[in-house]
């Protein structure tokens, strides 16, 4: 099943153009990792998949409905979630009250930001959940501030995961993490349900490689390869201009 199709996207900031004419599509259960130089234009990609930016040009289909236009919140509801390079956390308060919010502010219905947690019990149930699949679960009563980076990072991934997205748009997920971090982190992430796409843009090779089973190349406003890991490793462009030293993000 197609959950992600792309057509025609361009996008411009006055006269300076980020990319132009981007086609691709996505289907269910697609790990697809975004790899290109810097200023190739993969978090503007994002941005514009996830609702923060306008599209100059272009389509984009969410398992089968147009969400070019669409606010962010109601990409949400249609099964697109996100988390950003800069943790998207509530700093002041518990894990608990963070998995809350999140999990009430998913609902399509109207939701009242403070009630005790004792009358919250299916959405406490559905923290617990997350949490445990996080290894947070013992924290749930620590404020955010009290976190690892590391601790921080898996949470806000676990917020990523509270609408059940079919797509999930990752920015960087383990930047500034330890390699034994990374590695917790990726072992959530292919716990992900077999039905969800996982699109991530990363610089960490290891990540890409070891988890991707797609890889797209961006690089001057264009698909320059897209092919497995094997594929891309093999590709003669590629590996001249990227795999022969670091590639960056």
């Amino acid at each position: 099943m197609e959950v992600l199709k792309v057509e025609g996207l361009s996008k411009n900031f006055g006269g300076l153009q980020v990319f132009q004419g981007l086609s691709f599509n996505v289907e269910a259960g697609a790990k697809l990792a975004l790899i290109g130089p810097n200023g190739a234009g993969k978090t503007t990609l994002f941005n514009i998949l996830g609702g923060q930016l306008p599209a100059t040009t272009g389509r984009v289909h969410l398992l089968g409905q147009e969400i070019t236009h669409m606010a962010p919140r109601h990409r949400l509801h249609l099964g697109l979630s996100r988390s950003f390079q800069i943790n998207n956390l509530f700093f002041n308060l518990t894990l608990m009250e963070n998995i809350l919010l999140a999990l009430e502010g998913a609902e399509r219905s109207h939701f009242q930001m403070f009630h005790p947690i004792d009358a919250q019990t299916e959405l406490v149930a559905v923290a617990q959940e997350l949490l445990q699949s996080m290894g947070l679960w013992e924290k749930r009563f620590d404020p955010i501030t009290t976190l690892s980076y590391g601790d921080q990072r898996r949470m806000d991934f676990a917020l990523a995961l509270v609408s059940k997205p079919k797509l999930l748009l990752l920015d960087e997920p383990t930047a500034g993490l330890t390699i034994a971090e990374s590695a917790a982190l990726a072992d959530n992430m292919r716990k992900l349900p077999e039905d969800t796409v996982l699109f991530f843009c990363a610089h960490d090779m290891d990540l890409v490689f070891n988890l991707a089973d797609q890889i797209m190349v961006l690089c001057s406003g264009q698909i320059m390869a897209w092919g497995t890991p094997q594929e891309i490793q093999a590709n003669p462009k590629v590996k001249e201009i990227y795999l022969g030293g670091e590639v960056s993000s």
